[in-house]
């Protein structure tokens, strides 16, 4: 599985423009509504299933990066998107440092293969220093998803 099976293009925030984590969240949340990953009716529930998720414990993992994510019964196709912080964002992270980037997944409740192999992929790539850096920088969809192909392309060769 590579990232852009289900990285929508369509649902990226180059710029995110809330301060706070669960704003974040919902504005994550809003851009795959609008890119319509998300059925517009299921927003606040996923909104609020993800903010539970991240009070039970931090999907930042440290070094600049956090991964909310959801399994859902009503949500049809596996969908991510990704926003950038220039400010960065108090997630509670792990190692107590700002979240610039987030990676936000949300899953069909029955396919939580598919959700594991997503994980391990977002978390494979967000493992590496330049995939990091070079995602931080970013400030347009296109060079995200420019940076997403990079990632695929080094996927398959690795």
């Amino acid at each position: 599985m590579k990232l852009s099976d289900f990285v929508d293009p369509k649902a990226l925030v180059p710029q995110i423009q809330a301060v706070k984590r669960d704003e974040v969240i919902a504005e994550l949340v809003d851009a795959l509504v609008a890119s319509g990953a998300l059925a517009k009716n299921l927003r606040d529930e996923v909104i609020d299933l993800i903010i539970q998720r991240e009070k039970h414990g931090s999907t930042g993992f440290g070094k600049g990066v956090a991964v909310p994510h959801v399994k859902h019964e009503k949500i049809k196709k596996m969908a991510a998107t990704i926003g950038v912080s220039s400010g960065g964002v108090d997630f509670n992270a792990l190692d107590k440092a700002p979240v610039y980037s987030v990676v936000l997944l949300m899953s069909p409740a029955d396919q939580p293969d598919q959700h594991l192999q997503a994980m391990e992929n977002i978390f494979r790539n967000l493992q590496k220093d330049t995939f990091r850096r070079f995602l931080r920088q970013a400030s347009t969809n296109e060079e995200i998803m420019d940076l997403i192909h990079e990632a695929d392309a080094h996927q398959l060769q690795g």
